[in-house]
């Protein structure tokens, strides 16, 4: 598994070996050891999983307080995902960063506790895996807007399809009260 660290504290882009031969391919997705020695110390409570079709936006979502850590992969489709730093004295408070996932390579991201997280299909279906640190809190659910201007994100679509919740998200500077404290590790 090779493992690269990004320009936003805690967020990894790993990449397990994949195996193939005329069969089909194989790959090891999570080895809670191998994991922890790249940095990954949280322990995951729940997977989820969505389906979704060409320029579905999902995101940006977070959950405060109950922040989650996220470990996510597309398995299916190729999908442009998108962490965004939102951690109140983060060096890199409103920065983000995107990758195209795919179920071709099995790329998966690491996203810490306090960031948000979206992504836009890019391939007809995606299917679309995520490992949480913590269980999802309904009460604690919240999102910034997908398209906040003040943030830049260069999403690879005009007209997504959106959830009603998601369109209905706020820009992170109306946000301030309900953002999550930066803890740098140690």
């Amino acid at each position: 598994m090779h493992v690269t660290s990004i320009n936003i504290p805690g967020v990894l882009v790993l990449e397990p070996s994949l195996l193939g031969d005329h069969r089909g391919s194989f790959a090891e997705t999570y080895h809670e050891q191998r994991y922890r020695d790249a940095g990954i110390t949280e322990h995951f409570v729940q997977d989820n999983y969505s389906r979704s079709i060409r320029n579905t936006v999902r995101g940006l979502h977070f959950q405060q307080p109950n922040a989650q850590g996220k470990l996510v992969m597309a398995l299916e489709g190729t999908v442009y995902d998108v962490v965004l730093d939102i951690r109140k004295g983060s060096p890199t408070f409103g920065k983000w960063y995107g990758i195209v996932l795919s179920g071709s390579t099995l790329q998966q991201m690491y996203i810490p506790p306090g960031c948000a997280h979206g992504f836009c299909v890019t391939s007809d279906t995606a299917c679309f895996l995520y490992k949480c640190t913590a269980y999802y809190s309904p009460k604690d659910d919240r999102g910034i807007l997908w398209n906040d201007p003040a943030l830049g994100i260069t999403w690879p679509v005009t007209q997504p399809i959106l959830s009603r919740k998601d369109q209905a998200h706020r820009p992170l500077a109306a946000m301030e009260g309900e953002l999550p404290f930066y803890t740098p590790r140690t």
